[in-house]
Parts: structure tokens; C-alpha cells; sequence
């Protein structure tokens, strides 16, 4: 099971109003995925050469005040630290490297959702309604953003287990579906040098991309190339620091449908979630084919 849904901005109207409408559809997927609920969002980039890092506290409450003043001290020159109750966001001058081996460790109790200059990402086990309720996700303004609710069948229903997973800069990945070679691949990247933080077969997927894009491939090119190397049933929602793309399996067996106007472009496991949106009855829709890219970018 498992739901999708992706929202792409084309006009300041959608921006404006980018987090209420992607809660919209979140909610519209709640039978496909009662167990967990994400969201990727992009917005306020971090300015020049900063990083904006979303934390998540793996016992629930943390002491984030006593964590802004150490990042401070830390890191001279980093943003105020936001929090949303389990979840921060900071940004800091300095690379998302060195962060995450201070975090290691300082703070083996904290979790990096996302590192970038454009991402946060909020997830949680619970209801769509509930979780997009508790981060304030309706008020989000944003250029685009992607969403999951998940019905966990191959790994446990943990916050770290739920989607969107990152495992590079702006980058990130929701899947429907499930892969059979991922233990493998894993091995393989883990050699590339890819660190992993769970079981989940997505957080591979994800994995696979940030090597590909590491080794020089587009992103277009990373897909066509996963359409070799990932075996099993998939449609991928895939979201950089510009766009978002989408991806099915040659056999293409999991649901998912498209839409644009002329303000907006969205993907969804259902057309019920795109049905929400503002002019949805005069967008033009299609099933997206197997084995095919689809990308937009601003």
C-alpha cells in the first residue's frame, strides 16, 4: 500500500499556500497509510554557502534551547535553531559533514532527517490529520514539496523507518512499493561509502540515487540507470533543491497519477489527492507510463 503525493509550485499563488494544499492530499491518502505520516518541504534557502539541517529527537523531548546555545558555540556564525516539538531545524556555516560527526558524537540520541540548503523534513508515526497538525505543515509556504503515508509490511513502524528518506543534499525519495535486492545493494554502497540508519528497502533506493548523482549522472540519468540496477515493484517521488521527478517500475503494477496546470504540476498514488487541488477539474491528467522519467524544475 502506501501513499504518495507531490506538489510542484508554477506560480507565487501555490507557493503561498503550498503546505495547506500538500496537507490536503496528505490526508486524502490516509486509508493507503495509516501507520506513519512525512513530509519533504522546500523552502527559505539557506543563504550562500550555509547548511540547513533538520533534526529529529529519538526519545521525543529534547532540551532544544540548550542545543541552539551549543550549536552557537559550536559552530560561530549558525542560524537560530526552530523547533517543532521532536523536530529542529538549524543552519549552520559549515559542512553537512562535519555536523554530523559532532551530532555522533555529542548527540547519539538525535537523528539528521535532511541536510541542504532548501529541505526540512517532518515525519512521525500516526495519522496524516495528526502528524501535519503537530508541524504546523498547513502554514508552510514553499516551492514544492512531496508526501508519504505509510502501511509498514517490511519494517517496523518507527519515526527513523518512516518516509521521506535523504541521503544527500536536498535530496530525498518516497516510494510505494517494495525491492528484493536492497540487502545487497546495500552492501555495495555501504562500500561507495554511503552510511545507512535503517532497514527500510527505501532508504536504499534513496541511497542508490546519491551515489549515481556522486558518480556524475544527472538526475534523469540515475533513474534510467535504476531501472537496471533496482529489482522489484516501485513508483518513486523524488524531490531535489529545483524539482521533483517520478519514476515506475517497468511493470509499473503500483497506482499513481499525474496533473498540471498552468500554476501547478502533482503526482498521486490516488486521483482522489489531486482532486483537492485548486482547478483539478481542468488539469490535464494522465497515468504515468512504465519505466519512464518524468521531471519538472524551476
Amino acid at each position: 500500500m502506501c501513499g504518495i503525493v507531490g506538489l510542484f509550485s508554477k506560480s507565487p499563488s501555490i507557493e503561498n499556500h503550498l503546505g495547506e494544499l500538500l496537507a490536503r492530499m496528505l490526508i486524502e491518502m490516509t486509508e493507503r497509510g495509516p501507520d506513519s505520516t512525512g513530509v519533504a518541504v522546500y523552502r527559505d534557502r539557506a543563504p550562500g554557502s550555509m547548511t540547513k539541517i533538520t533534526l529529529l529527537s529519538r526519545d521525543g523531548e529534547f532540551d532544544w534551547q540548550g542545543m541552539n546555545d551549543e550549536v552557537s558555540r559550536v559552530f560561530p556564525g549558525s542560524g537560530s535553531l526552530k523547533s517543532a516539538e521532536n523536530h529542529a531545524v538549524v543552519t549552520i556555516d559549515a559542512p553537512a559533514s562535519r555536523f554530523r560527526e559532532w551530532v555522533a558524537g555529542e548527540h547519539p540520541e538525535l537523528y539528521i532527517n535532511s541536510t541542504g540548503t532548501s529541505m526540512e523534513i517532518y515525519k512521525e508515526k500516526g495519522l496524516p490529520s495528526d502528524v501535519v497538525d503537530r508541524f504546523g505543515v498547513s502554514a508552510m509556504q514553499g516551492t514544492h514539496a512531496l508526501g508519504h503515508t505509510r502501511m509498514a509490511t517490511e519494517s517496523r513502524v518507527t519515526t527513523e523507518h518512516s518516509h521521506p528518506f535523504s541521503t544527500g543534499e536536498d535530496l530525498c525519495l518516497v516510494h510505494n512499493g517494495s525491492l528484493s535486492n536492497h540487502n545487497r545493494l546495500r552492501e555495495f554502497l555501504v562500500k561507495q561509502g554511503l552510511d545507512f540508519y535503517t532497514d527500510n528497502d527505501s532508504e536504499v533506493a534513496a541511497g542508490y540515487l546519491t551515489w549515481r548523482l556522486r558518480e556524475g549522472m544527472s538526475l534523469d540519468e540515475a533513474l534510467q540507470a535504476a531501472l537496471l540496477d533496482l529489482d522489484g515493484f516501485y513508483t518513486f517521488a523524488i524531490g531535489t533543491r529545483d524539482g521533483f521527478a517520478v519514476l515506475r517500475d517497468p511493470i509499473a503494477c503500483k497506482p499513481a497519477v499525474m496533473a498540471e496546470t498552468g500554476d501547478w504540476v502533482a503526482m498521486a498514488s490516488e486521483y482522489r489527492a489531486i482532486a483537492v487541488l485548486p482547478g483539478a477539474d481542468q488539469a490535464e491528467c494522465w497515468e504515468p507510463e512504465p519505466a519512464t522519467v518524468y521531471s519538472w524544475s524551476h
